[in-house]
């Protein structure tokens, strides 16, 4: 294999181990879009940059291509894709701003990687982790001190 094979391989896996890790903190919540969905969401993006980039690249020669608009689509998409994950509840109570959040950010943590920005797709990835982890104890303890009806997330149990 070439270079630029195990290179597109690493990135695919290095995203779908990132997206992983949120999905898998989503997943363990039993939200709806859990473990697989993320990876899938992060891969797509992934795999959409690297087709870019090749497409650009395979076409240099012939006619200029600006990889940056097919990933533009991707943030376009997704934003519907996490718009369908939020849901209103009653006349006040919204549901799955979290995980719409968390896929959005995958899907950029996917772009970031396969771009080669690893630091910032890992750094991401590994601090937003670490916010839907660790700070929900945090969430619940002021929302009880405060007397906020959302105890600590999405819909109480987040």
């Amino acid at each position: 294999m070439s270079t630029y094979e195990w290179d597109t391989i690493s990135k695919v896996v290095l995203t779908i181990l990132l997206s992983g890790l949120i999905g898998a903190e989503r997943e363990i919540r039993h939200k709806g879009a859990g473990l697989r969905t993320h990876i899938l969401v992060g891969v797509g993006s992934a795999l959409i940059v690297l087709t870019s980039f090749h497409i650009s690249d395979t076409y240099k020669n012939v006619t200029f291509i600006d990889p940056t608009r097919m990933i533009a689509g991707v943030v376009t998409g997704i934003g519907f894709l996490c718009a369908g994950t939020i849901i209103l509840q009653g006349n006040t109570r919204v549901i799955g701003l979290t995980t719409a959040a968390s896929l959005w950010i995958v899907s950029g943590v996917g772009i970031a990687i396969a771009s080669g920005h690893y630091i910032g797709g890992i750094t991401v990835a590994l601090l937003v982790f670490s916010t839907l982890v660790w700070l929900k104890p945090i969430e619940r303890v002021l929302a009880n001190r405060f007397g906020s009806t959302n105890k600590g997330g999405e819909n109480g149990n987040a």
